[in-house]
């Protein structure tokens, strides 16, 4: 069965959009079956032009996204959560919707990463942090991947995200 995780940030333009296109090119390269998905409490409308560039970088196709509100993931027709990551501290601290899980409520988890928009040094500036960004978030959505997550239940899973969120 599909393991579904949602990833939150604010505006779902940067942060949670390198994230989405990370998890699922590993889930993809590695075989597993995870499919990631990513909305924002506020979202811009528009996925940032140098996270576009990061990822096609990497080699992942991201003609199909766009900047989504969560809305799109409290109605029954949406997958069932099984795990929620927020990527930025201001979508931590916000009260998140009821997300319908296939178990009750998906476990939750933040993994703050500064936002690469705000980096200096001009277009180049922005550029390198973005692509840093993408490599920090790899290298955890690798960490994830490698979980048993067919066999976890709800608070080994917690544990072992809490884990990952300190590395």
């Amino acid at each position: 069965m599909t393991t579904h995780i949602l990833i939150l940030c604010t505006h779902n333009s940067a942060r949670s959009v390198l994230s989405e296109g990370m998890l699922n090119h590993l889930a993809r390269k590695l075989g597993k079956d995870v499919q990631a998905h990513s909305a924002g409490s506020a979202p811009s409308g528009r996925i940032n032009p140098f996270a576009v560039e990061a990822l096609n970088h990497a080699g992942i196709d991201t003609s199909a996204y766009r900047s989504k509100s969560w809305d799109e993931f409290t109605t029954p027709e949406a997958p069932p959560l099984s795990i929620v990551i927020t990527v930025c501290d201001s979508a931590a601290a916000e009260a998140c919707p009821v997300f319908f899980g296939g178990n009750g409520q998906p476990v939750k988890v933040h993994w703050g990463y500064p936002d690469p928009s705000n980096a200096e040094g001009g277009e180049e500036g922005k550029r390198r942090a973005f692509e840093l960004t993408r490599q920090a978030i790899g290298y955890k959505m690798l960490q994830l991947l490698a979980l048993p997550l067919d066999t976890m239940n709800k608070s080994e899973l917690a544990d072992a995200l809490a884990v990952i969120a300190k590395s």
